[in-house]
């Protein structure tokens, strides 16, 4: 006799909602209305970075490669993120010329470097939208819309480091890419919920956008249907 393989939890949501949470309040700031402090850092530290890694290494367990990469990549972008803000502003005692002095751990990067650093993400962001063209609707969006920010972004600190000319439309794009952050960071936690509300209802509640399938709300899903819903 053998055993029933033990059903694994989807680890999608939790990997989802970490990063939705924390780049819609990230995004709140970008939008203009709050700066940058400790609740975001400690968000991006831990829900939005290790909470997603660790969605990573589970999708990892369970053979999911496209999930294995979203979730671990932006985690550690999260990670990358808070140290860029971090280690210009941690210093260290070092002896110059018999003298001591505080030095930092490493200096702040130009706002233009800055802006290549969120523009290859972008690039990366766009491949594994091209991956999600043959799933739902919704994960679609989510990655489409997170190509979009980063771009958005991008070209804000391009603006920023063209100088004084350009910091009005520094700001207008600042603040489109921050609302336009707030709707990629809200889908992605509409697809987390959408997961785990209808795995655990047994049917379609919250619909997905599943390509070429009408779901009857009324009627229960399908195995097939249920499989559908992790990304």
């Amino acid at each position: 006799n053998t055993m029933a393989a033990q059903p694994k939890a989807n680890p999608a949501p939790l990997g989802l909602m970490g990063f939705g949470m924390t780049t819609f309040l990230l995004n709140i700031h970008h939008a203009g209305f709050f700066p940058v402090g400790s609740m975001i850092m400690s968000m991006g530290l831990f829900y939005g970075g290790l909470a997603q890694i660790i969605a990573g290494i589970m999708e990892f367990m369970n053979g999911n490669t496209f999930a294995t990469t979203a979730f671990t990549s932006y985690g550690v972008f999260w990670w990358t993120l808070v140290w860029i803000w971090c280690m210009p502003k941690i210093y260290f005692e070092k002896e110059v010329l018999e003298e001591s002095t505080f030095v930092s751990l490493a200096d702040s990067p130009p706002v233009g470097f800055l802006a290549w650093y969120l523009f290859i993400w972008g690039v990366f962001t766009l491949f594994m939208f091209i991956g999600t063209l043959k799933k739902d609707y919704t994960i679609r969006f989510v990655f489409g819309s997170l190509a979009l920010l980063f771009f958005l972004l991008a070209i804000r600190d391009w603006l920023h480091a063209a100088g004084e000319g350009y910091e009005t439309a520094k700001k207008v794009i600042g603040k489109i890419a921050g609302w336009e952050g707030i709707i990629c960071g809200s889908s992605a936690m509409y697809y987390a919920m959408a997961q785990v509300i209808n795995e655990q209802w047994g049917r379609v509640l919250l619909p997905i956008g599943t390509p070429g399938r009408a779901v009857d709300l009324k009627k229960e899903a399908t195995k097939e249907e249920l499989e559908q819903l992790p990304v």
